[in-house]
């Protein structure tokens, strides 16, 4: 989970295929490329290749200088004093200072309805400007000239510096915003770029684009690829015969097909800080609302038989909502001292007692709901496993509805589901990345669980005990137990990712608690 290079060796070689120039294959379609309203995997990739914050973030969890060459922290960890090196964008106009503070403000503008505008929390101002009592030019972000930005916080927050390396604190031109207008992000030359690669060929609705080298970008000459082209293929048969054809350098296989390539060179198994779990539409559904209902729909699930009789991939099984790798202290992983192993073991018999109790709570005999899910190969198989599941509790019947992935995340952040299946992957290095999405006021929190005590103990971890660690390590812990026991939402599993990768291609840049690439650390070595 710490890291993979894949190396060139063991198996033939197509020779036709360009050096510097790879076809990576996606799972599902480019949603948008606005940062201010961006909320998928998909895009946060294709941003993270064609954009660039103040720190990147590489291997080992290790943080670079980006568009600022130096920072510094005051001994209160209040002021933090960003200094900027002279990049540019890809029109040739300089990125400064103030594309920084115009970016946050767009985003936490309640106009705008950025989904990320919580993680600007700590920021002055920010919470009263999102919540439309304040202006967006009272944020305490200030340019200082071109060339330096300072971030006045409220409270200390330790982990800010990993912030500022997401594609939601990516700089933002206010030109280009203004020229480009109701299309700003919506397709690939409706935007402009200040990473590594430019986005070409993406029309907003296309199953192809391509990241194409920047030759604007600062640190040009450490760019080892000329192009990225990104190929949408969700049916797996089709993978194959794109891969063995040379038409795929790298392939995402299904779990039926990873058994077929076991003994390949080619196999790459590659863990990431992506969980997996089913969101009940509390708000829209008070069914869902009963503890006892929620506990026995997690009970009924055998985690360890999905994983390993339908996903096949090398997914295992998830201890609570936070991911394997996204916190670590004393030597003791966060996932492991949070384990609420009663929460996520599959228990029939316990199961259909606290159905039977929820039901005559709730005053109901029987039910009948729709779980939406991808229209992957995997969805699919997710959906039907979990809907055959579900269906051994007496008098709950469960629809199935898989969606094309941009449907299903729009439908997910409007509340238009009963179930869903959805996942979250940690972008930082600590817990707080997964669990400060189940406050009560989060807008990732699309079930709308509530939970006092939850939101107690995530304040102070972020407020009172914020320059405390072990006592904020304890404040995080003792939450994610709140939020299993009480069964918010229902973990499943932590995702792994089994791809074929031509032999040639290498990397030496991936990270567990993300899953891009630093797309200008893959090449080809031929």
């Amino acid at each position: 989970m710490i890291g993979l290079v894949l190396t060139g060796c063991g198996e033939s070689k197509s020779t036709s295929r360009p050096k510097n120039k790879i076809t990576w294959m996606q799972s599902s379609e480019l949603s948008s490329m606005d940062i201010s309203k961006m909320t998928d995997m998909i895009s946060d990739t294709t941003l993270n290749g064609s954009n660039e914050g103040l720190l990147r973030m590489v291997k080992g969890n290790k943080l670079i200088p980006g568009v600022a060459k130096s920072y510094h922290v005051s001994k209160d960890g209040l002021t933090w004093t960003f200094n900027l090196r002279r990049s540019e964008w890809s029109n040739g106009t300089p990125v400064t200072a103030k594309d920084f503070v115009y970016s946050w403000q767009r985003t936490i503008t309640p106009r705008t309805a950025g989904e990320f505008a919580y993680t600007f929390d700590h920021i002055k101002n920010a919470k009263a400007i999102n919540a439309g009592k304040m202006a967006p030019s009272k944020l305490g972000a200030v340019a200082k000239g071109n060339d330096q930005l300072i971030v006045h916080l409220t409270k200390p927050q330790s982990y800010f510096k990993y912030l500022v390396s997401q594609a939601y604190f990516f700089p933002q031109s206010q030109a280009a915003v203004k020229k480009f207008g109701t299309k700003y992000g919506t397709t690939s030359q409706d935007m402009i770029y200040n990473g590594p690669f430019k986005l070409t060929g993406w029309t907003g609705t296309n199953d192809t684009w391509s990241l194409v080298k920047n030759n604007r970008y600062w640190h040009k000459d450490a760019v080892k690829l000329d192009q990225v082209k990104f190929q949408v293929e969700k049916d797996p048969s089709t993978v194959i015969n794109q891969y063995q054809s040379n038409k795929l350098d790298v392939a995402v296989l299904s779990g039926q097909q990873v058994q077929q390539y076991r003994h390949s060179k080619q196999l790459h198994i590659r863990k990431n800080a992506q969980m997996w779990f089913m969101e009940m539409n509390q708000k829209k559904h008070p069914f869902f609302r009963n503890s006892n209902i929620r506990k026995a729909i997690s009970l009924s699930i055998n985690r360890k038989q999905f994983t390993k009789k339908v996903l096949q991939d090398g997914s295992t099984p998830s201890k609570g909502f936070v991911a394997l790798g996204l916190g670590r202290r004393h030597g003791k992983e966060f996932a492991d001292e949070a384990y609420v192993k009663a929460a996520v073991t599959n228990n029939a018999k316990k199961a259909k007692q606290l159905w039977a109790k929820g039901l005559k709570q709730t005053g109901k005999q029987s039910v009948t709901f729709t779980l939406l899910a991808d229209d992957t190969d995997s969805g699919k198989r997710s959906a039907e496993y979990i809907q055959s599941e579900l269906t051994k509790l007496p008098g709950f019947k469960v629809n199935v509805e898989n969606l094309p992935f941009k449907t299903r995340l729009t439908r997910s952040s409007n509340g238009q589901f009963d179930m869903v299946l959805s996942s979250w992957t940690g972008d930082y290095p600590d817990p707080m990345t997964s669990l400060s999405n189940m406050t009560s006021h989060s807008s990732y929190n699309n079930g709308k669980w509530t939970n006092r005590q939850y939101d107690r103990l995530i304040a102070e971890a972020e407020g009172r005990d914020a320059n405390k660690p072990q006592q904020r390590w304890q404040d995080m812990v003792k939450a994610e137990k709140v939020l299993a026991n009480d069964e918010g939402i229902v973990p499943l599993y932590q995702a792994a990712v089994p791809q074929l990768v031509k032999p040639g291609i290498k990397s030496i840049q991936f990270f567990p608690e993300s899953p891009e690439w630093d797309w200008s650390q893959v090449y080809k070595s031929e």
